[in-house]
């Protein structure tokens, strides 16, 4: 999942793939904006095959965040 997820990260910001950790911050370390953020959320649901609560995902600060978010919606 780390893998992917690292990709997908790489596909909305210009950072180096090793610069994506599990502690990176998508914001401040990473560079993402609201809307980079976002638009990566709505690919993050068709590859996962998830649905992301609006709510919830502003609590998503780092790449481990996510994975952990991701891994709880498809337990579902």
């Amino acid at each position: 999942m780390f893998e992917k997820l690292r990709e997908i990260i790489c596909e909305y910001v210009e950072v180096p793939e090793e610069a994506v950790t599990e502690d990176a911050r998508f914001i401040e370390d990473l560079g993402f904006t609201s809307f980079d953020f976002m638009s990566m959320v709505g690919e993050l649901e068709d590859t996962f095959d998830i649905e992301v609560n609006e709510q919830e995902v502003v609590h998503i600060k780092t790449v481990r965040d996510a994975i952990q978010y991701i891994e709880k919606l498809q337990e579902k």
